[in-house]
């Protein structure tokens, strides 16, 4: 795991507080905040920009977005969207919640990045998560748009020269093979020279445009067992736990935990999940008391039966790891081998 030792102990001491001193069952690990719908690309397996384009013109307000963030009490926070950087205020949003301590990443497909550095400043509570889902010809394939991959890989170099901690994320669909995800990682990890790394097999978005290219579950578990092998797995400075690894290539097995990276939204606080959407909650209160968690997951829900999303099952394997000592030492030999790297 790459994530810095400091932001580490910071959400370990957390975590503890929560369950041991606080005796919360249900509790945030990060909050999914979309303070637009809108976006400047139109990704074949995304389906937020489906919305009517009353909705896509939107922009949350700066204290609306603040406040749900603290309403959770979640220590760490993901922007996404649509694309931040269109947002006027994304700045202002990022800045409050960095003077509060809150861990940022800023979620964007990099189209904008450069031409709006100035805005933001360097902070070990700050980064920027470029969405990388293949080397020059599969992204822009992906994004349905040429030069993407060009500019999102200008803009990264850009952003690391500036001081800022660049951290990506990649998206695999049933058309990659282990050798593609193996090339973009390699140069993630050793050309670009990310922060660190975020992966995840595609959900099936139910309006993405492109309905015949998800992974089932043992599609992902032959994808990422392939891929790994080799001494991958440790090299790459993956963000990510050992246990949800573990999950990916098919070595442990977990049920979802959606309740534990909420989605907040133009729309309030979305059930289960930010893939899916039951309904939609004022208060962050009302979403963990009033949602019947127990409905969801591989086997209770078909939607959820090809799921094997981090938002969904990274927080489980937390939580696995805080409740083992052998895992606990493991995760933490991967944090300090990670920074030394």
């Amino acid at each position: 795991m790459a994530m810095p030792l400091r932001q580490t102990v910071r959400v370990g001491t957390y975590l503890f507080e929560q369950k041991m001193l606080r005796r919360r069952e249900k509790f945030p690990l990060i909050v999914e905040l979309e303070p637009l719908f809108a976006c400047n690309l139109k990704c074949e397996g995304c389906g937020k920009i489906q919305h009517p384009a009353g909705v896509l013109k939107q922009r949350m307000p700066v204290a609306q977005a603040v406040g749900a963030v603290l309403e959770s009490g979640a220590p760490m926070v993901s922007i996404a969207g649509g694309e931040p950087l269109m947002h006027p205020q994304i700045d202002e949003i990022v800045r409050q919640l960095v003077d509060r301590r809150k861990y940022v990443f800023l979620c964007t497909n990099a189209m904008l990045l450069r031409k709006n550095l100035d805005k933001f400043t360097p902070s070990r509570y700050f980064a920027f998560a470029v969405h990388i889902d293949g080397l020059r010809e599969r992204h822009d394939e992906s994004v349905a748009k040429e030069g993407v991959f060009d500019e999102a890989v200008a803009a990264i170099k850009e952003a690391k020269r500036r001081g800022f901690r660049v951290t990506t994320n990649s998206t695999f669909f049933n058309t990659d093979t282990p050798q593609t995800v193996i090339e973009v990682l390699n140069y993630l990890n050793d050309e670009l020279k990310v922060d660190e790394m975020m992966i995840s097999p595609a959900y099936a978005y139910e309006k993405a445009p492109d309905q015949d290219h998800f992974l089932g579950v043992e599609q992902t578990r032959e994808l990422f067992k392939k891929a790994f092998a080799g001494g991958n797995r440790k090299r790459w400075r993956l963000n990510h736990s050992p246990l949800f690894l573990d999950f990916l290539e098919g070595k442990a097995d977990f049920p979802c935990t959606a309740w534990a990276i909420p989605n907040y939204s133009l729309f309030g606080w979305q059930r289960p999940c930010y893939l899916m959407s039951d309904g939609y909650v004022p208060t962050y209160k009302e979403l963990i008391e009033k949602t019947d968690w127990d409905k969801y997951g591989r086997g209770k829900d078909a939607r959820c039966d090809n799921c094997m999303a981090h938002c969904g099952y990274e927080p489980t394997a937390v939580f696995a790891t805080m409740g083992s000592l052998k895992e606990s030492l493991r995760a933490a030999r991967d944090t300090v081998a990670g920074n030394r790297g």
